[in-house]
């Protein structure tokens, strides 16, 4: 699953339950079970899986669902230029995640060290001076939220390849509006391309 599917799947479940209640949002669940052996919170990370059971539930009417959705949490801005496009962050659970992460100075200097090209963690964590204990973890914990992206491998003197990471945004925008604070980004192209669930979002 691609990052920035990993970062939008946190929020994907709970604004699904809110939007479509709670009965349907079980049999949703019950049918997932039955089709594919997976429980919701895994067909939100396989987002193809979720889409055709969504597809069997409403028809033609699944698009209009799924983008209705996604709009609660994302909003990506109109743009000719699919390497250049912004995204707003709707849902204030997923803002609070990535204010928290820039608002971490080892985090923020992790993803820093990596917008420009990926690296390994040992570059990372040389590049961030942080030390090696806390900053695997906070590097770790950047993946799983999908904010760090594995791209392509480094080969050690002795023969071992080692992934790489780069960060999943390119830009990271703060506003502050009448009290609210306002969250973009600018997904990396190779982001944007790998997400199915932008894909879905782009072809509406």
């Amino acid at each position: 699953m691609s990052g920035l599917d990993r970062l939008i799947a946190k929020s994907l479940e709970s604004t699904i339950r809110e939007n479509l209640g709670e009965q349907t949002y079980e049999k949703l669940g019950r049918r997932l079970f039955e089709r594919h052996g997976i429980g919701f919170t895994q067909a939100v990370e396989d987002f193809e899986k979720l889409d055709s059971v969504l597809r069997e539930f409403f028809g033609g009417g699944a698009e209009g669902i799924e983008k209705q959705i996604i709009d609660k949490i994302v909003i990506l801005e109109e743009s000719k230029r699919m390497d250049k496009k912004w995204i707003t962050i709707e849902d204030q659970s997923l803002a609070r995640l990535i204010l928290e992460s820039l608002g971490d100075e080892d985090k923020k200097n992790i993803i820093n060290s990596v917008i420009d090209e990926p690296r390994i963690i040992s570059d990372i964590l040389e590049i961030s001076k942080i030390p090696q204990t806390s900053g695997y973890r906070k590097i770790n914990t950047l993946i799983q939220n999908g904010m760090l992206i594995p791209q392509g491998f480094s080969t050690t003197h002795d023969g071992k390849k080692v992934t790489k990471y780069k960060s999943v945004f390119e830009n990271i925008s703060i506003e502050i509006e009448k009290n609210k604070v306002i969250v973009k980004v600018q997904p990396t192209q190779e982001s944007i391309k790998n997400s199915h669930i932008m894909q879905i979002v782009c072809s509406h």
